[in-house]
């Protein structure tokens, strides 16, 4: 916790609780301000959006009362008041902001823009504070008066709910991030590290060796994640804190991820576990490259061929038929589009062309947690003991019966993964020893790291052999194109309810790199997350 400052929580559940008593706190607030009709009877029942006058009106009755940080009253022009007067407290307490002005812009239908500019005072120390937002006027549901939609981000675009300002000693010291060279890394040159960057000072800030900063900030009470800083008003000493990262390889992961929406990517040095490069590209800030949790598609198909082979059931120059079409517990499954069957195919060929019904075919000859132990036991995943240095999703890979049982063997039913999932699969696919992932030397805190028993010679064999059949004549070689040395990869498209294109997947590796990325409905997995992946694997020596 930061000294000196009591944070209040702000939205989420408790807002949503008492969100209802609200309308009657505002009508009993107002009945005392005189906006009854008079002869004591009730004011006409108005209904529709609010008019011109009725935004004009509320907009300046609010502004006006958070200038005055007169919280209770500009949060009773809000339809939520307690949480609205929450923020608004912690506005001109915790966050010492003072002095502010507020000037509207011109209104569009209900919603008016508006100019911020105040003072942050801490200490003896002042910084100005200036931003801009907007806020839109909404007709009370119960109580028909037009009120401020209320939302966090109308005290600050970049508050969420359960998130509140305070301005104080930094609870952690500012770090100087290196990578694996000495280059400095900060959020202005390499945006996406700035989620990162921030879950490293709050975790590593102290063993760094600086000193705190006196900041304003945005704390994160819902989500527990590190606090954001908005605006420092004295500088502390900043420690240096050395990552796994390389400087070359993030510039090409960031610069890569911008061409396509909804992207993530991560590169691991399989001889090591070392994170190289992650890059997110989204419009929510989440670091999906890490956290996030998806169906992988067919890049699954790497551990369900190390499946097939340990477990005695074909190899990569064995059987492995594509009909166009698999019954498995009365679902039938389908392979891509204008892919030609193959009843004579060996699995390496199935692999190459990513043929779904080659594996569905093998579910009744897997038992239902087969998969599940060669996951965990095998590739490390599916656990929840990674201790990457960061907070991170370990994957997923749950021992399902049904019709999942075979949905799972193709990278969608119940199986969940991350972009850093996928290239620690890779990895371990390629070196036959699985090292977890990590972003910071485990000689920084002394952390153990999960472990697992990796693969056989001649598992890693049919693997490697398999994915650089892919690379060079199957579904990934277009993206793969160009690229000389040691190279496989494996693509993936995982079709999920409700929209319209299939979530794009891809993981590859080059010399000694393994890269993942995963586009939200990018479509097929050579079409975006492909060239993302290609891109970073390029700056391999």
């Amino acid at each position: 916790m930061r000294k000196g400052v009591k944070a209040a929580i702000v939205g989420g559940v408790f807002a949503a609780m008492i969100g209802g008593a609200g309308y009657g706190t505002y009508n009993f607030v107002h009945a005392l301000n005189g906006n009854t009709v008079a002869g004591g009877g009730p004011p006409p029942v108005r209904t529709g959006p609010p008019s011109r006058d009725e935004v004009k009106e509320t907009s300046a009755k609010f502004f006006a009362a958070w200038e005055k940080n007169e919280a209770a009253e500009a949060a009773s022009y809000t339809d939520f008041p307690e949480a609205a007067e929450q923020l608004l407290t912690a506005y001109g307490g915790d966050a010492h902001i003072t002095d502010v002005k507020i000037t509207p812009g011109t209104a569009s239908g209900a919603t008016v823009p508006f100019s911020v500019k105040a003072t942050v005072s801490y200490d003896g120390k002042s910084k100005p504070l200036a931003y801009d937002s907007r806020l839109t006027i909404v007709r009370g549901v119960s109580s028909h008066q037009p009120l401020v939609d209320w939302q966090p981000s109308v005290v600050h675009p970049d508050l969420v709910k359960g998130d509140t300002l305070v301005t104080g000693g930094s609870a952690s010291p500012p770090i100087e991030a290196v990578d694996r060279n000495g280059a400095v890394l900060t959020k202005d040159k390499y945006p996406s590290l700035g989620p990162i960057l921030d879950e490293l000072r709050a975790k590593y800030g102290d063993k760094a060796g600086g000193e705190p900063s006196v900041e304003l900030s945005i704390r994160h009470e819902a989500s527990g994640a590190a606090e954001t800083p908005l605006i420092t008003l004295a500088k502390g000493r900043p420690g240096k804190l050395h990552t796994t990262l390389s400087a070359s390889a993030q510039a090409a992961a960031e610069q890569a991820v911008q061409r396509y929406a909804e992207s993530s990517v991560v590169a691991v040095k399989p001889s090591t576990g070392e994170v190289l490069a992650v890059a997110n590209h989204r419009a929510d800030g989440f670091n999906a490259a890490f956290l996030g949790r998806l169906a992988p598609g067919s890049t699954m198909k790497i551990l369900s061929a190390a499946t097939l082979i340990d477990n005695g059931i074909t190899t990569a120059a064995g059987p492995a038929p594509c009909p166009n079409e698999a019954v498995w517990q009365s679902q039938t499954f389908h392979n891509l589009k204008n892919m030609p069957p193959n009843e004579n195919a060996t699995l390496s060929e199935s692999f190459a062309r990513s043929c779904n019904t080659a594996f569905v075919k093998y579910a009744d000859e897997v038992q239902v947690d087969s998969l599940t132990r060669e996951a965990e036991e095998r590739f490390g995943l599916g656990r929840d003991n990674w201790k990457v240095g960061v907070p991170s999703f370990d994957g997923s890979v749950p021992a399902s019966g049904g019709p999942d049982t075979a949905a799972n063997l193709i990278g969608q039913g119940q199986v969940q993964m991350s972009p850093l999932n996928m290239a620690s699969v890779t990895a371990t696919a390629m070196t036959g020893t699985f090292r977890q992932p990590v972003i910071v030397s485990t000689k920084l805190d002394g952390r153990p790291l999960a472990q697992a028993r990796g693969l056989s010679d001649g598992t890693v064999g049919q693997l490697r052999q398999m994915m650089n059949r892919t690379a060079t004549s199957g579904t990934a070689a277009s993206a793969m194109s160009g690229l000389g040395g040691s190279i496989g990869a494996k693509t993936g498209s995982a079709e999920v309810d409700g929209q319209a294109k299939s979530n794009s997947w891809f993981t590859g590796y080059h010399n000694d790199m393994a890269a993942a990325a995963m586009t939200q409905e990018g479509g097929h997995g050579g079409d975006a997350a492909g060239p993302i992946v290609a891109a970073v694997l390029r700056t391999a020596g």
